[in-house]
């Protein structure tokens, strides 16, 4: 069984998103790769026992199996995206083109934003349709559930308490989405839209 292991970032400080803040996300993100494990090794201990007897603590287990795996996903998606530090996304760049022609009159950035100052936490997310040639936004309330099934994701935002309540409080969820974009490297989210594309 293959056991996965917490990626490091070479994060830049960021504008807006305090170290402590950044240390206690990472913090998280690496709790899902440790359940994900530990989930992991569970199932495969009980199912080999006896299948029958742990049936219900199975069907449970393959359940939250699948949130610890998207957390620990979505968290690496997140991070990547400061790598390298503040960059502007490419104006007459192929990805600049496709969010121009899909959310027109709107930015890519107002669009998340909307979507990211929705009530509730979870993860607002820009996928790419390669069968369709079109971009979609989405939301994801529990990191497992409400995907568009099989699209890459070509830009993750974590709004999850967690992302923001050290530095701006229980309602400052919109100061750090601003932050998030001031630090977000469009480099790095135009490279994942150029590999699909």
């Amino acid at each position: 069984m293959h056991t996965y292991e917490a990626k490091r970032f070479d994060l830049p400080k960021l504008d807006g998103i305090s170290d402590e803040s950044v240390k206690q996300h990472l913090g998280l993100y690496e709790g899902y790769v440790k359940n994900f494990n530990a989930i992991s090794k569970l199932l495969a201990k009980l199912a080999t026992e006896d299948s029958e007897k742990y049936a219900h603590a199975i069907a449970e287990l393959m359940r939250r199996r699948s949130f610890e795996f998207d957390g620990m996903r979505l968290h690496e998606y997140y991070f990547s995206q400061f790598e390298g530090g503040s960059i502007p996304l490419t104006t007459e760049g192929a990805l600049a083109k496709a969010l121009e022609s899909t959310y027109r009159p709107y930015t890519a950035e107002k669009v998340m934003t909307m979507i990211g100052n929705m009530r509730g936490p979870g993860w607002a997310i820009l996928y790419y349709d390669p069968n369709a040639s079109e971009l979609l936004t989405g939301f994801t309330g529990e990191q497992h559930q409400g995907h568009f099934v099989t699209l890459p994701i070509i830009l993750a935002l974590d709004v999850w308490e967690h992302a923001f309540i050290l530095d701006y409080g229980a309602l400052g969820k919109g100061k750090y989405i601003d932050a998030f974009f001031k630090n977000l490297n469009w480099g790095v989210i135009e490279k994942r839209f150029e590999e699909i594309a």
